[in-house]
């Protein structure tokens, strides 16, 4: 179930006795937890109704005997249990009738008692993968289950456009896109960030790369394409800033070249394609299997403005050789980036 599909259930019934929450994503879970108080207990009773418990200090018989008992002040209650990987066998071959007493207790659960097991530790990929599936497994006798998994590019960037506007932020494209790839499409801490940049801004003031950089841990992504704006205009001091930057940030400088070029290619494929404007750019590599977003197009038309053909080609020749040198016998990356900065300003 997804917790679109969970908050529309809540809204229309009754919640479930037991709820499995699973996955790490903090927005989404925060915002289905709120709905899920505010459905089971007025604030009136919340002080009163909401119990925590922790599976990783307690064991799950004893919230599971605290489900079951009735309390004389509060007649409808809300016990929340985190860190539910906790209950699970320390070994994978041990043997623990936990999983089964959670499915006796669903057979007579608690009237007035909704029970929240919240697992919160492991992704849905890579090697957390069978982490996640023992968990599931081991609470599968749960039938209610929230998968919360990370936003993807596209949802986190209609997120943080649908917050900028609920808070009467002035954020660009470009600012928008930058904001969201600095912060890794984490929603729970884009919602923060642009709940700072609003009282940082105040109502009217437009959002610039600078800001982000400023007020945004992490901001290595608007670094990146001021670089890059930089060295489409020969400014060398401003390009040796940006490099600074990077620097004292602790950017993996061969990860940043290696963006420069992936920037330039992409330029370069689009002036070979007779693309020239944004909407060009996109159309073209749609049609060549290639997805790219409208903000990484007008990006792309920017560094196409700035850089001629032949200079575009230049540049990729000065990142081969920067590449080349990042592979020698351990030179210092910056001085090999500012090298490579030197070369592409030269007039």
């Amino acid at each position: 179930m997804t917790p679109e599909q969970f908050l529309r259930q809540i809204a229309a019934q009754a919640p479930p006795p037991v709820v499995l929450f699973l996955g790490p994503e903090a927005y989404q879970r925060r915002a289905c937890r709120e709905a899920l108080l505010a459905r089971v207990l007025p604030d009136a009773e919340r002080e009163s109704g909401l119990t925590r418990h922790d599976l990783d200090e307690i064991s799950l018989r004893d919230v599971l005997d605290d489900a079951r008992s009735f309390s004389l002040f509060a007649p409808r209650r809300v016990i929340w249990a985190i860190g539910a990987e906790g209950a699970l066998p320390k070994r994978l071959n041990a043997e623990d009738d936990s999983g089964a007493a959670i499915a006796d207790y669903l057979k007579n659960p608690t009237p007035g008692v909704t029970l929240v097991f919240e697992a919160s530790r492991y992704g849905f990929e890579g090697d957390d993968k069978a982490r996640t599936d023992r968990v599931r497994k081991f609470y599968s006798a749960i039938p209610t289950v929230v998968e919360f998994h990370p936003f993807s590019l596209e949802a986190a960037r209609t997120l943080a456009r649908g917050l900028a506007r609920q808070r009467g932020l002035n954020l660009g494209t470009r600012e928008l896109s930058a904001l969201v790839e600095a912060l890794g499409c984490d929603a729970a801490r884009i919602d923060a960030e642009i709940e700072k940049l609003s009282l940082f801004a105040g109502p009217g003031r437009n959002i610039t790369l600078a800001d982000l950089e400023a007020l945004t841990p992490d901001a290595r992504t608007a670094t990146l394409f001021s670089l890059v704006n930089a060295l489409g205009r020969s400014d060398r001091l401003a390009s040796l800033q940006c490099l600074d930057t990077l620097v004292k940030e602790g950017e993996y400088l061969p990860l940043a070249l290696s963006f420069l070029g992936a920037q330039f290619r992409l330029a370069l494929a689009a002036h070979e394609s007779g693309a020239r404007n944004a909407q060009q750019i996109q159309t073209q590599f749609t049609r060549l299997g290639i997805r790219i977003w409208r903000d990484r197009a007008e990006q792309v038309a920017q560094t196409l403005a700035a850089f001629p053909p032949a200079r575009l080609q230049r540049a990729l020749q000065l990142v081969f050789e920067a590449d080349k040198s990042l592979r020698d016998a351990r030179p210092d990356d910056r001085v090999v980036l500012e090298e490579f900065v030197l070369n592409l300003t030269r007039a």
